[in-house]
């Protein structure tokens, strides 16, 4: 399954780097251009601390900034040393990992990375605990111990993708000496050792990176300086766009722009490639919420049609999903589809009527204010209300902070939220959605799901695990804490006289602007 794997990413960066016939790579004749190359997006960024960020927006930047001991290269699937010489399992057993760092790994101030700055950063991620925080990624993490050069991870289970773990923002190492060790650092400062470094940062506003001279690993350095412009919404991006105040666009053009794209367009180079990006329904399953009755989130899952989300809201640049493994990750399967291969009202009415449920039953569904995600949301509240089983309220929240906090008190019955992989494996779908102290913070735990999910990271040969990862997805779609919708294409659109752009969508979950350059 490894194998397949890797050749579906393969396609998924032959796909981008051609774009869709769009894409040209051949050198520019010199365009004059210098100075900062300006990225436009629609992610937010919750933290510039790592142990205080598990979102897209903040790993983006985290790639830029800081360094982990491992990364993924552009189109593999499997990790490779950065910050590190070597990393490696000791024993059979895979609950010892050790790695040795680099001896010229240096922080941007100049400081040596030291072993004991390692695990620091790890530590620290524990113990501060954060609910916005990637705490739950390490939950086999046990120890660490620094000697020297070499640092050892001691687990407490078998975990065969903890090197993936490791790849991540979630493993960013950050400089013990400018760190608080037990809470999140509060000014707008990062102290990494990435192959950028920030010059400045407004929250919601911008970034501006220039390149560290002082960075060594396994990416290139940077070519040129790169500034980030956060945008609220799609429209705004791409006004950006149309008025050349951006010269790269990634994450979220309007879906009608996307799907007008085509090779004459003027002054556009776009990359098309298939994506692991999803969004999923979380429900809320504690008591005191309608949705902790099982009955009425399948009930949901019954009526939803997911083709007509794809195409009146999103207008074909996403497919329907009806897993939460998405397709082209090994392991995926079709579960919600075979429980319900058709939107059905009688269905739904049925399965509460067995649960002696009379009535719409009402419930608050929160989404994170953008454009598509509120009409998202509305054609949701649609679907469900014309069968006259469901009284849906929107409840829309302008801030991200404020959304996460919001879904992580239980403030929604239900909510939408979009997942970007942290890393090529059916695992980073499964262990943070629905295992054990899952990032979703819903309330959701199942004994079985969580036996299944320790047997899968049992697998240093992780086609082994396909079995368990298919039972798991069959679990969880007869329990429905969390209701797929979609998976998305991703694309990228620059400047003709921009290069580099097709590697900030390569499935690996790495935004490499280190790659962009004036041709």
């Amino acid at each position: 399954m490894r194998s397949v794997r890797s050749k579906v990413i393969g396609a998924v960066l032959v796909l981008g780097v051609a774009g869709v016939g769009a894409w040209q790579l051949m050198p520019g004749s010199g365009t004059g251009h210098s100075g900062a190359i300006r990225v436009g997006t629609t992610d937010v960024v919750s933290s510039l601390d790592p142990a205080g960020a598990y979102d897209a927006g903040s790993w983006a930047l985290f790639s830029n900034l800081y360094q982990s001991l491992m990364t993924m290269k552009s189109g593999s699937d499997t990790p490779v040393p950065d910050a590190a010489s070597w990393c490696k399992f000791i024993g059979q057993k895979l609950t010892t990992y050790q790695c040795e760092l680099r001896p010229d790994a240096k922080f941007s101030g100049g400081r040596a990375i030291t072993a004991e700055d390692v695990k620091f950063s790890f530590d620290r991620i524990k113990a501060i605990n954060s609910e916005q925080g990637p705490a739950p990624l390490f939950n086999t993490l046990e120890s660490v111990k620094a000697e020297g050069r070499t640092v050892t991870f001691n687990l407490s289970a078998r975990d065969a993708t903890f090197p993936f773990k490791i790849a991540t923002g979630a493993a960013s190492i950050v400089d013990k000496d400018k760190y608080p060790a037990k809470a999140l650092r509060e000014d707008d400062k990062v102290d990494g050792s990435g192959p950028y470094v920030l010059a400045s940062y407004e929250a919601g506003a911008g970034a501006e990176l220039k390149p560290n001279g002082k960075y060594t690993g396994q990416g290139k350095g940077a070519h040129a300086p790169v500034t980030v412009k956060y945008f609220k919404g799609s429209a705004e991006l791409n006004r950006a766009w149309k008025d050349h105040a951006i010269d790269v666009a990634h994450r979220d053009m309007p879906p009608e722009v996307l799907a007008g794209l085509n090779p004459s367009l003027k002054d556009t180079r776009y990359t098309q490639s298939g994506g692991s990006e999803i969004r999923n329904m979380v429900f809320n399953v504690r008591q005191g919420s309608p949705m902790a009755q099982e009955p009425v989130r399948r009930a949901v899952a019954a009526l939803l049609d997911r083709s007509k989300v794809a195409g009146q809201v999103y207008k074909g640049t996403v497919t329907p999903l009806y897993s939460i493994v998405p397709a082209g990750i090994g392991g995926h399967t079709t579960p919600y589809f075979d429980a319900y291969p058709q939107p059905s009202a009688v269905t739904a009415k049925n399965l509460l009527k067995a649960a002696n449920l009379a009535g719409p039953v009402s419930f608050t569904l929160g989404v994170n204010v953008r454009a598509t995600n509120v009409e998202e949301a509305n054609e949701i509240k649609r679907q469900l209300e014309e069968s006259g089983l469901f009284q849906v309220t929107v409840k829309p929240v302008e801030k991200w902070e404020d959304f996460q906090k919001g879904y992580a008190a239980g403030q929604f019955d239900a909510y939408t939220i979009g997942w970007i992989a942290d890393f090529p494996d059916a695992d980073n779908f499964v262990a943070p959605l629905v295992g054990a102290d899952s990032s979703m913070n819903n309330g959701f735990s199942d004994k079985t799901v969580d036996e299944l999910i320790t047997r899968t990271q049992s697998f240093s040969n992780r086609a082994e695990a396909a079995g368990d990862f298919r039972e798991v997805q069959r679990v969880v779609a007869q329990h429905v804490p969390i209701l797929p919708i979609w998976q998305k294409k991703d694309y990228v659109l620059a400047r003709e006289a921009v290069s580099g752009a097709q590697y900030l969508s390569d499935g690996t979950g790495v935004w490499r602007l280190w790659e962009l350059n004036w041709l």
